[in-house]
Parts: C-alpha cells; sequence; structure tokens
C-alpha cells in the first residue's frame, strides 16, 4: 500500500511538469524569402563566370604570383581559419554532451562524530571486532568511479549538437568568402598600380611638351613677340605638373604597401608590367542567372547556415520547457581501514539515480532565453534576406557599369585623339601669332586630363570585371 501511494505521487509530479512543459508562450514566425529575378538584363543564359577557377581567370602571371602569395600569407584569412577550428572544437563539446560523463577519484578523510547522536549511539555499540568497538575518530578511504547522464528525451542535446554542426558551416563559407574578397581586393589594387603608372608616364611626357613650349615663349618674348606674362603663365604650368608628378608617385608607393599588406609582408616592390596598360582588354563575363548565386555566393551559404543554426537555437530554447531526466551513477571501493578495501563485497559501494525535473513556477529566464533565441533567429531570417538582395544588387550593377564603361572608354579615346591633334594645331597657331597663349596653355592642360581620365576609366572597366566575378562568387573555389 505505501509503494503504491508512492508511486502515485511520482506519476502526479510528472503529470504536473509535462503540463507545465507543454503550456509555452507564442512566438513571431517568419519564413525566409528564397525568390530572386529571373535575370539580370532579360537573358536567359546560365554561363557563369563565377564557376571558373582565378587562376584561369586572372591571366596576368604578376597578378597571378601576387594571389598566391596573398592566399599563403594573408593575417585576415589566418584568423578566419582559426575560427574554423574553434568551431569544430564546438561540434566536439555539443557531441560530448551526448554520451555519459565518467569519472574516477578517490579520497582520504577522518571524522568523529557526536557520541550523543545517533550515528554516535549506534558506533558506541558496535564492534569492529569482537571486543573491540568503532573508535571515536574513525578513518575514511575510498575509490570510485562516477557517472552522470543527461538523457535527451527532448532532442535539446542533439539539435545543440546540429546547430555547432552550421555554425561551423557557416565559418567554412565565410573562409569561402574572405578568399573571394582577396583575391579580388588583390587584383582591383594590382589593376590601380598599372594605373598610376601609366598616369606618371602621361605626366611626365606632358612635362616635357610644356618645357619645350616654355622654351619658345622665352625666345617669343627675347623677340618681343610676346609678354613675361605668359612666360610665367607656362612656367607655372610646368610647375603645376610636376607637383602632380610627385602627388601619383606617393601613390604608387601607398598602392605597393596595401599590395604588400594584403600579401602580409612588409614594403618591397611590386613586380609588374608597366606598359601598354591602354591596349589591355579586361576579361568576358557571363552573368548567368540570378539562381545561381544562391549556390556560389559564399555569403549568401553563410547566412543560410547561420539561419539553420539560429532555427535549432529555438528548438533547444523550447526544450528547457519540458522536464530533464538525469542519471547518476557511482561504483567504488570504500572502507575505514585501507587494507579493507581490497576485501569484497563489504567494500563495495555502488549507487543508481534518476532525476525527472522540469521548471514549474518563475520560468521567467526560460522565457526570456526562448524569446531571445527567437529575435535572433528573426534577425537571422532577415539578413538571410538581405545578403541575398545584395547580392542581386551587386551583379545588376557591374552588369550594367560594364556596358556603359565600355561605350564611355570609346568616346574618351575619341576626345583625346581630338585634344592631341589640338596640340600641334595651337603651338603652329601660336608660332605663326594667330592664337595667344591662353589657348596654348588651356589646349594642353585639357589634352593632359583627358589622357589621365581614359587612363582612369581603363582602371575603372578592369575593377568592374574584378567585381563581376566577385559578385557571381567567383574565386573561392
Amino acid at each position: 500500500m505505501y509503494k503504491f501511494k508512492i508511486d502515485r505521487r511520482l506519476a502526479t509530479l510528472g503529470l504536473c511538469l509535462a503540463i507545465a512543459g507543454c503550456n509555452i508562450p507564442k512566438v513571431m514566425q517568419r519564413t525566409e524569402n528564397h525568390s530572386v529575378p529571373q535575370s539580370y538584363n532579360n537573358t536567359q543564359d546560365s554561363t557563369n563566370t563565377g564557376q571558373q577557377q582565378w587562376h584561369d581567370f586572372f591571366k596576368d602571371p604578376y597578378l597571378a604570383d601576387l594571389i598566391d602569395t596573398a592566399l599563403k600569407n594573408n593575417q585576415e584569412l589566418m584568423i578566419t581559419l582559426q575560427e574554423m577550428v574553434i568551431a569544430q572544437n564546438d561540434i566536439r563539446l555539443r557531441k560530448g554532451a551526448l554520451f555519459p560523463s565518467v569519472r574516477l577519484g578517490g579520497g582520504a578523510g577522518l571524522e568523529k562524530v557526536g557520541r550523543y547522536t545517533s550515528q554516535g549511539a549506534g558506533d558506541a555499540s558496535t564492534d569492529i571486532k569482537p571486543g573491540k568497538p568503532v573508535p571515536d575518530w574513525l578513518p575514511d578511504q575510498k575509490i570510485a568511479a562516477y557517472a552522470e547522464w543527461e538523457v535527451d528525451i527532448w532532442k535539446k542535446l542533439r539539435n545543440a549538437k546540429k546547430a555547432a554542426v552550421s555554425r561551423y558551416l557557416s565559418t567554412v563559407e565565410g573562409k569561402n568568402f574572405v578568399l573571394t574578397n582577396l583575391i579580388a581586393e588583390v587584383a582591383n589594387t594590382y589593376y590601380e598600380l598599372l594605373a598610376l603608372d601609366n598616369q606618371l608616364a602621361i605626366v611626365k611626357q606632358n612635362i616635357e611638351l610644356q618645357k619645350n613650349a616654355l622654351e619658345i615663349v622665352k625666345v617669343q618674348k627675347q623677340a618681343a613677340r610676346t609678354t613675361e606674362l605668359a612666360v610665367q603663365k607656362f612656367q607655372a604650368e610646368v610647375l603645376n605638373s610636376q607637383s602632380l608628378e610627385y602627388d601619383i608617385v606617393q601613390n604608387i608607393s601607398e598602392t605597393e604597401n596595401r599590395i604588400n599588406f594584403l600579401l602580409g609582408r612588409y614594403p618591397q616592390p611590386i613586380p609588374r608590367d608597366k606598359s601598354n596598360f591602354l591596349e589591355l582588354l579586361p576579361a568576358s563575363v557571363q552573368s548567368g542567372i540570378p539562381a545561381q548565386l544562391l549556390a556560389n555566393r559564399p555569403d549568401i551559404k553563410q547566412a543560410e547556415q547561420s539561419l539553420i543554426a539560429a532555427k535549432l537555437d529555438v528548438k533547444v530554447a523550447r526544450a528547457e520547457f519540458y522536464p530533464s531526466l538525469n542519471i547518476s551513477a557511482s561504483v567504488g571501493l570504500q572502507a575505514f581501514n585501507p587494507a579493507y578495501l581490497v576485501k569484497l563485497p563489504e567494500s563495495l559501494l555502488a549507487s543508481l539515480v534518476g532525476d525527472l525535473a522540469g521548471p514549474l513556477i518563475n520560468r521567467n529566464a526560460i522565457k526570456a532565453e526562448y524569446f531571445s533565441a527567437n529575435a535572433r533567429q528573426l534577425q537571422a531570417v532577415y539578413n538571410y534576406e538581405r545578403t541575398v538582395l545584395n547580392a542581386y544588387l551587386e551583379v545588376y550593377n557591374q552588369v550594367s557599369k560594364i556596358d556603359n564603361l565600355g561605350k564611355s572608354y570609346d568616346l574618351k579615346s575619341q576626345q583625346v585623339a581630338a585634344l592631341t591633334r589640338s596640340i600641334s594645331i595651337a603651338n603652329d597657331l601660336f608660332s605663326s601669332a594667330r592664337a595667344d597663349y591662353f589657348e596654348v596653355l588651356m589646349t594642353q592642360r585639357d589634352a593632359l586630363e583627358s589622357k589621365l581620365e581614359l587612363i582612369e576609366t581603363k582602371k575603372q572597366q578592369f575593377n568592374a570585371v574584378v567585381n563581376i566575378y566577385r559578385g557571381l562568387g567567383g574565386g573561392w573555389k
């Protein structure tokens, strides 16, 4: 009868815990949107440049060597690799929680209880040997193994392990995203360096032309055909161009060191071919279809894995409302005399305990964590949608930019050709006194600016090609 009452009480307690666990607060849910537009420019060609490996896309051998060095030495990439190691260890930690933990320990002690206590009175009347009572100071030696195990009845621990796996996969995609950005940054900086080299060459050529014009003006002043004002104006123009030359030299030095930083090394010259930058042709690119971004872009896949982990975190937090079953056990040897430790079964100790416990009242902390986990899940949904949107817009903008830069470059080439011819015309007219010095100066200045702008446009063309390669998810494969 007494045993039946105990079983009934345990059943009642279990039922109360289960009912308390079922009373879980409602939270807002949101399903992520995976849809993207059908195309970038009304074409359905699925050929995608982003699927090319970087050493097949970048043909310049100097650039290829720089990228290869960056992939070996870049500190940001090394930091990201360590994040992967940390995530791997977290998986091992979560996986270990699924299995019982076992500890082995031993100890020794000395105990004296009061004589006028239940234990002391019992000890006083107990013989450890015939005619020899238990001593007042009683030693105690123990060697035992202890085990604890939380039975994963609600899949809380398994979901936590799955979340850790998703976070590890997220760090893998994060590493791939760093690779893509690193390759693109090295390439963009390299083309910027080539553009500066050619701008410096143009400025030096222009300085020589201006010096020749200055000498002509000086001769004409001696012949009283012009004034000192013209001489000073031409002199000022030469000085301005020389100042511009040093500005470009400084920009070259800083750009070289920017590449050295990406390569994880101290300042040193960057090998490159400085000639014929304007004759180089950017690689042709095919953007494919937007749906391919979901599989190619590492940042989208990283956001997707983070979203999966956040959803699993909500399940883990939800399981905290349910009762948990913990089993603990121990087995070992215990005696007041070391000589008795090996006497079995008298020195054997063993225990097996099962606990079923769950939150009943004052569950505010569990609710707070549950609401926070759901809020982080919603953040992950919005971050995923934002990442997809940003990826599409990046590629769309670069597709449009490549087209418009091509048209702009053709027009600027014609402008440079026209202004280059106008320099000779202006000089001839000035020599025959049919044009003043101001027209010659403005013509030279306009020609210089147009040549520098043409080089800048060429650099932007290369940058647009590199950026669309990055935008399509190229470089990490």
